[in-house]
């Protein structure tokens, strides 16, 4: 009997770092690495970071200038997308009333203020709406369509939701037509409404299927113009420059956590740079209140932009994300981004009071095998379950459900890990009758169940996502090399940033740092959740380093506390600017003591 092959050496045998984590090699083709380098002239160093991310030789020049020239399909591969451009055509040339529904997360604040602010531009009148979380639930209901018929809307575009609500879009029969710009998993027919674009539709063969609303949206209005100007209608008129809503299309497209490869890839690099231009009132508000100094990038959407717009869908005034950025008075924005920073604070709040509980609950379901983690609790906010359900998540690598019970109700939201969907899964069971509602897209879903129906919904999504029982108990973390600490200079931390923009599916490259110190390490930040320390490698040199959420847990205890012993580092090199000068700093993700 052949013995088993033996599992890869962990990198500096740590087999468990301080956060529970595997440290492994990313696997990379050096000859593949070395073409690439070869061909454009580059450092090995990058060639080889590019090929371990999946990139060919003859697709590296592109990857590291994505364009939108080059990149951008014709909007008509979209199915339905012709028809919804000539009734958005025919909106703005008769001056229409224009309802704009939305959701309350960050790609649909960015998707309705995006088609709000095109559409207001070219003189239709526009009533943006967002439903409130608690009263009102996800997506569009016939109360509020029928409202904003009777409003005088006489066109409804649904943004980032709508795809199947057909019942709801049933009170806009007759009185209002509705256009559909959706990306969420879409099944059986679609409404019969002016027209349904969405990418994930099963008769939509378009290849787009990663593409966030925000996306969609935009492509609607570039659909949109090519139609008014093939009519003549900018003839005595100047049109609007759609490039400069590709700030919402990044921020909507790191924040829905959609790949940065091909056209999202060219959609946030280009978006980067319009929002660093300051223009937006709203998001220049928003960045001066988060206290956000460099450059925008992924971490800026992601970390400091995302959570605050967020935060008013989850436990404050459904729409104010949305009208932050639709707003040009730059005291109003800062009066709004204000407000925005407040209520962000106390979902935080919020979500420290569910987070142990959930975590409790996690670790039982975990040590008895279940693929899957259903976590459940008496008045846990509906606002943030899905932010708690991704800290679940992270760290017992599992698809996390957290729902919050009341009234003899569950509702909740799950986030899945690489490979599983668990958005499938949540169609199934409600398609299967235990669930009340549920949707939503591989990575992310919504649901709500009868209290007494619990354990037959977890049932179900264990056996239809048992795969998920393989996965190890905690993720890898990935390493692409380790550095000492005098090679990691400001100028290499700039080599590394021409790989970006970094997210999902363009993982940021983290390195090893091996038997480094702590110099010295303290608090900052207004809440304290931010560590900055020194670092001084074996063989000499000092390097910045910082920790953001590190307000508790191993990994700031051992920061903290290290004391000069030796330990390995782990963490992203990134280049910092400040004061005309570049300096290179670690970003720490990991640790694991000698």
């Amino acid at each position: 009997m052949q013995a088993p092959p033996e599992a890869p050496k962990a990198v500096l045998g740590v087999a468990q770092s301080v956060s529970g984590r595997r440290w492994s090699w990313r696997q990379a083709d050096a000859r593949m690495g070395l073409a690439i380098a070869q061909r454009l002239g580059l450092p090995e160093l990058l060639g080889q970071l590019l090929a371990a991310r999946g990139v060919a030789p003859e697709q590296a020049e592109l990857f590291l200038e994505p364009t939108l020239r080059a990149l951008l399909p014709d909007p008509s591969v979209l199915i339905d997308m012709d028809a919804a451009a000539a009734r958005l055509a025919q909106a703005i040339r008769d001056r229409e009333t224009v309802a704009v529904f939305g959701d309350y997360d960050v790609d649909g604040a960015c998707a309705g203020a995006l088609t709000a602010r095109f559409l207001g531009e070219l003189g239709c009148s526009v009533r943006p709406y967002v439903p409130d979380r608690l009263k009102e639930g996800y997506g569009p209901n016939p109360t509020a369509i029928a409202a904003l018929c009777a409003e005088g809307a006489t066109l409804i575009v649904c943004v980032d939701c709508g795809i199947a609500a057909h019942a709801a879009l049933e009170a806009a029969e007759g009185r209002a037509d509705v256009v559909v710009l959706d990306h969420h998993k879409a099944e059986g027919p679609v409404p019969r409404i002016a027209a349904a674009v969405n990418p994930n539709r099963l008769d939509c063969g378009s290849g787009l299927r990663h593409l966030c609303a925000a996306a969609v949206s935009f492509m609607a209005a570039i659909a949109t113009l090519r139609q008014l100007r093939r009519e003549g209608f900018f003839a005595d008129r100047p049109e609007p420059r759609l490039l400069d809503l590709l700030d919402l299309v990044a921020l909507a497209t790191v924040c829905d956590v959609m790949p940065l490869t091909g056209l999202n890839r060219a959609f946030v690099t280009q978006g980067l740079k319009v929002m660093a231009r300051g223009q937006r009132a709203g998001i220049a508000a928003l960045l001066e209140v988060a206290q956000a100094r460099d450059l925008p990038s992924t971490y800026t959407l992601g970390f400091l932009l995302g959570p605050r717009i967020n935060a008013s869908g989850r436990i404050g005034e459904p729409d104010l994300g949305l009208r932050l950025l639709c707003c040009d008075d730059p005291v109003e924005a800062r009066i709004m981004a204000e407000r925005l920073d407040v209520v962000n604070r106390r979902r935080q709040e919020v979500e420290g009071s569910i987070l142990a509980a959930a975590y409790a609950q996690a670790e039982a379901q975990a040590e008895a095998g279940h693929p899957v983690l259903l976590l459940c609790g008496e008045e846990w906010h509906p606002g943030v379950v899905g932010i708690v359900a991704g800290r679940v998540k992270e760290r017992f690598n599992r698809p996390a459900c957290v729902a919050g019970l009341a009234e003899g109700l569950a509702k909740g939201s799950g986030r899945s890990v690489p490979g599983v969907d668990l958005g499938a899964a949540i169609i199934a069971a409600r398609q299967g009758g235990l669930l009340e509602t549920g949707g939503g897209h591989a990575m992310a879903a919504g649901f709500s169940f009868r209290a007494e129906r619990r354990e037959e919904v977890h049932a179900f999504l264990n056996e239809r996502l048992a795969h998920a029982a393989n996965l190890p108990a905690s993720a890898e973390l990935m390493l692409d090399g380790t550095l000492l600490v005098p090679a990691a200079t400001a100028e290499l931390a700039t080599q590394i940033s021409r790989i970006g923009p970094f997210g999902a599916g363009n993982e940021e490259p983290v390195f090893a740092l091996p038997r480094v110190r702590i110099g010295r390490a303290d608090r900052v930040g207004k809440e304290g959740n931010t560590i900055r320390a020194f670092i001084e490698g074996e063989t000499g040199g000092r390097l910045k380093a910082v920790c953001f959420r590190a307000k508790e847990g191993p990994l700031a205890e051992l920061l903290l506390g290290s004391r000069g012993a030796p330990l390995h580092l782990a963490g992203m090199l990134r280049a910092e600017a400040w004061n005309g000068q570049v300096s290179a700093a670690l970003h720490i993700q990991d640790a694991a003591p000698l």
